[in-house]
Formats: structure tokens, C-alpha cells, sequence
């Protein structure tokens, strides 16, 4: 199963959240690594809407309101640099809309060698 293309990427949570800096969980330094910033939010919209069609989401949490789903991959950067990322997505029971709900670093397992 693919996330559907009508799945919504609030505008406000790239501008507001992932690409402004906060001093807890932030992520606009991890995501200015590849390119993303302020001042070009769209390319990030557009780097999450092509892992999003190109990677099945997995289910993850359910509760009486919603599921969560996790799609793991590479955002494209614009700089020629990728980035291992989570994205969280959540279904909402009440019309089985799809959205955004945040993106973080992919944590690399660790071997035992």
C-alpha cells in the first residue's frame, strides 16, 4: 500500500516546526545538512511527498481516533546530500484522511562486531 496522493503536508509544519529552530527537538539543523531551510520550504514538502510515493508506509499505533504509520527512507537534498529519516504519519478514523504528522533523524542500529 502506498500513502494516498491526497495525504496532507500541512504548510505550517514545514515552515513552523521542522525548519525553524527551536531549543527542544529540533530538526532544522539535521535537515539543513541537505539544503532544506527557511528560506526554500517547498523543496522539503517535495522531498517528503517523493519518499512518501515511493515507500510503503508501515502501521504503526492505533487507538478509537486514528492509526499511525512510519514510511523510513531517504529525503533528497538539495545540495547532493541525503538524509535517513522517519516520517509519522496518522489515518483518521473519522474520514480516513491521511497527514503529516512530523519527520525525525533514522536512527542507525548498531552491530556488535
Amino acid at each position: 500500500m502506498r500513502m494516498p496522493q491526497d495525504a496532507i503536508i500541512p504548510d505550517a509544519k514545514i515552515s513552523n516546526y521542522l525548519l525553524k529552530y527551536r531549543d527542544n527537538d529540533d530538526k532544522s539543523k539535521f535537515l539543513a545538512q541537505a539544503g532544506f531551510t527557511q528560506e526554500n520550504p517547498e523543496k522539503l514538502k517535495f522531498a517528503i511527498l517523493q519518499l512518501m510515493e515511493t515507500v510503503d508506509p508501515i502501521e504503526d499505533i492505533t487507538n478509537e481516533y486514528e492509526t499511525f504509520y512510519r514510511i523510513e527512507g531517504e529525503l533528497i537534498g538539495v545540495n547532493q546530500r541525503n538524509l535517513s529519516v522517519v516520517t509519522v504519519w496518522l489515518k483518521r478514523k473519522i474520514d480516513n484522511q491521511f497527514q503529516f504528522v512530523t519527520l525525525k533523524p533514522k536512527k542507525e542500529k548498531k552491530t556488535n562486531a
